[in-house]
């Protein structure tokens, strides 16, 4: 029988505490998380027509800024992640079918832990930068799903990293 997923978070008294990663070894290690943003057909034929430019300015290259300064920031935002040194960042932004976009951030480390958490926090922020760029035209945008796509380097690795 497999061994039974237990929470990672909680100390022996199912306390909130940090993961002590001092015994695992230090590999590089990737993740790759994406989120999508959904425009409703106007917005999407607007954003279309300018080339993914507002009155704010090119979304996507304001998008990628913000997704690699949250990546960096992701200790300070998510209170038990671990403060990493981050080797890379790559945030892509395109076009999935005429309404939506997909915007994906890889993250790479050579540490003792995963940098899943910083992937995703890299892909929402810069999708929550969208939407606030493109707010104007409408607030019927919809973010989400976000998710991990994949990790490797660590104990397992999970679905597929670029």
């Amino acid at each position: 029988m497999a061994a039974r997923a237990q929470l990672t978070h909680l100390d022996a008294d199912g306390r909130p505490a940090m993961v002590d990663v001092s015994a695992k070894p230090v590999t590089t290690r990737r993740a790759l998380a994406e989120c999508r943003v959904r425009f409703p057909a106007d917005v999407a034929a607007q954003l279309h027509a300018s080339g993914l430019r507002s009155a704010k300015g090119g979304i996507v290259d304001t998008a990628v800024i913000a997704g690699t300064m949250a990546v960096k920031r992701t200790h300070e935002l998510i209170p038990f992640c671990h403060p990493l040194p981050i080797e890379g960042v790559r945030i892509a932004i395109d076009w999935r079918g005429e309404r939506e976009l997909r915007i994906e951030c890889l993250v790479t480390t050579t540490h003792r832990t995963g940098v899943e958490m910083e992937a995703l926090t890299g892909a929402t922020v810069a999708a929550l930068t969208v939407y606030d760029m493109c707010k104007a035209l409408s607030h019927a945008i919809v973010i989400g799903p976000a998710k991990l796509v994949g990790k490797r380097g660590g104990k397992r690795d999970v679905g597929k990293v670029g």
